[in-house]
């Protein structure tokens, strides 16, 4: 066989007062304020950058403190790239924007889907900008490593066995280990709570008054934290793909003690569910996988489990195709319902059995529509690998054993479906991470914020499920809730009505009205003609935007031939 690599790209505070909540400690608003305010004024100076790409982009850089408790020793440098208001006589301000992970660098989000963004006028009169959280890409960077050929490999999606959970065990003792080694002092410095008030130093280094902000999937998470940190910093600030707070950071109650977070969350819950509507609508539909999906879906899986099948890519790397492959292949695409014809055509490849080189095309062309297949090739070393536990392992609380992700897989399985291990699996990590914790903030999420929030989420989130969102509208009053009766990760690509009246939050402070839900304009299977204003373009856009939200296990499920 030939080598092969993994494909896809995805994907952050110490204050001089803390207080303590659950017996953990916790940065305090009053002195997040303090800091940020204090001190020189942060600057930013923008020169033109990647002008092959066709677009007037500008970057810049801010210097941040490595430490909020020691904010004149040490300094971090913060990447940021922005286009500029194209209507700047009408500019309302800045809009940042942070696509997810954790880790997603918002760079890489700017450069691939600027021309994308919500509306013309929205892109007139905000000066939109990404940045890449400390630690992250660009940024000073977390780096355990020389270069990425030296990471240690993750053989599968997930461990089915317990030979195979104590190699993957293995694999995360060497990544930490490492870390701990070679993470420098940034190693320490890396929760949300300090990407937060490194949000609110770029706020300033851009000449704002108040924060205009969209974060996806985790990005909702580091608006969260924002908004508690900086209430009366608010303008307008989009959450889509809502992450439950508590859940993400300590749990309810002793859950901590025997759940890991990425059990907590109950993402597998959301995927399954996501799941079970793409069985109905293959069977509602015009589908290649036609007719009791669900139980020749259940079948397939249980030959995977018994026996793998061989798949040759069209580059000729072969390998065995195993049960948490395809469940690695099916758990990216619920994350675009744009892609699952593709998804159901390679489905019914597989219950054919067909060749090997046709199985291996058919999944070629199935990662090919989900954007993994990249023609640029990679950057020398984008620290995605790093960057994941560095900032979730900060900020979360979980077991202090290896088995009880075992045990929590498992039974995640039984009660959340196919995807319960995977997900569950994601945050063995943080058993051996050793990065600081003490700065992190857990809450209270409450806040009244100057000006409301937006929460908006798909009724279907295989990531973010539709509770996240009415968590997060019930902490904050005065909130919106804007929904989609649609399909996949975070909202926005899948209906123009609703993109549209996020654009209008963000230029005119307008919520929809409460109980409004938005109708997906492409129903998978379902071939119409109306509502699809914009959807080659939303198409697009969701591709982008899903290669960045996926989590390292859906990558570590695309495989092609390293040929460096």
């Amino acid at each position: 066989m030939k080598k092969a690599i993994l494909c896809g790209t995805l994907s952050v505070f110490a204050l001089a007062c803390v207080f303590f909540i659950a017996g953990q400690a916790n940065a305090s608003k009053e002195s997040a304020m303090g800091i940020a305010a204090s001190g020189p004024k942060p600057k930013v100076s923008w020169s033109p950058c990647y002008k092959k790409f066709g677009l007037p982009f500008e970057c810049g850089t801010v210097q941040v403190p490595l430490d909020y408790d020691r904010p004149g020793i040490a300094a971090v440098s913060i990447a940021l790239i922005r286009v500029p208001a194209t209507d700047p006589a009408n500019k309302i301000g800045t809009l940042f924007f942070n696509p997810g992970g954790p880790g997603g660098s918002g760079v890489d989000f700017i450069l691939s889907v600027y021309p994308y963004l919500y509306s013309e006028e929205v892109r007139a009169r905000f000066d939109i900008v990404g940045f890449d959280p400390r630690g992250i890409a660009r940024s000073t960077a977390l780096r355990c490593y020389g270069n990425y050929k030296q990471w240690p490999v993750y053989p599968f999606v997930f461990p089915m066995t317990p030979e195979e959970g104590g190699i993957w065990g293995q694999v995360d003792d060497l990544l930490a280990g490492q870390c701990d080694k070679r993470g420098t002092k940034l190693y320490d410095h890396m929760s949300t709570a300090d990407a937060a008030r490194d949000l609110d130093f770029l706020r300033q280094a851009v000449g704002d008054d108040m924060l205009n902000y969209v974060g996806f999937s985790y990005g909702t998470y580091l608006g969260m934290t924002y908004i508690n940190l900086f209430p009366d910093k608010v303008r307008a600030v989009v959450l889509d793909g809502n992450i439950d707070p508590v859940a993400w950071s300590i749990g309810e109650g002793d859950q901590s003690a025997s759940l890991p977070f990425t059990t907590r969350l109950k993402s597998a819950a959301g995927a399954q569910a996501t799941l079970l509507e793409f069985f109905r609508l293959c069977d509602e539909g015009d589908s290649p996988f036609h007719g009791d999906t669900e139980n020749r879906f259940a079948v397939m899986a249980a030959k995977l489990k018994a026996e793998p099948l061989v798949i040759t890519m069209p580059d000729g790397f072969t390998y065995f195709f195993t049960y948490a492959d395809m469940i690695g292949t099916v758990w990216g695409a619920l994350y675009n319902s744009y892609v699952w014809p593709d998804l159901a055509q390679f489905l019914a490849d597989l219950e054919s059995m067909l060749p090997a080189d046709a199985l291996g095309l058919s999944l070629y062309k199935l990662w090919d529509s989900q954007g993994f297949i990249t023609k640029r090739g990679f950057p020398n070393y984008y620290n995605w690998m790093e960057g994941f536990p560095a900032i979730s392992c900060a900020d979360s609380d979980n077991p202090t054993f290896f088995e009880a992700w075992s045990a929590a897989a498992a039974s995640s399985e039984l009660e959340d479906g196919y995807l319960g291990p995977g997900w569950t699996w994601a945050s063995s990590i943080c058993l051996p991470w050793g990065g600081d914790k003490g700065d992190r903030y857990v809450g209270p999420w409450d806040a009244a914020t100057a000006n409301p929030v937006l929460i908006a989420n798909t009724l279907f989130d295989p990531a973010t499920r539709y509770e996240g969102a009415l968590t997060n509208h019930g902490f904050l009053a005065g909130s919106g809730l804007l929904t989609v009766n649609g399909w996949g990760h975070c909202t926005w690509g899948f209906s123009w009505e609703a993109d549209m009246a996020v654009a209008e939050y963000l230029l005119r402070g307008t919520l929809p009205p409460e109980g409004t839900v938005y109708n997906q304009d492409y129903v998978p299977f379902h071939v119409t003609t109306a509502g699809l204003k914009g959807k080659a373009d939303a198409r697009e856009a969701r591709v982008r935007l899903t290669r960045m939200t996926v989590p390292d296990a859906v990558r570590n499920s695309v495989k092609v031939e390293n040929k460096e």
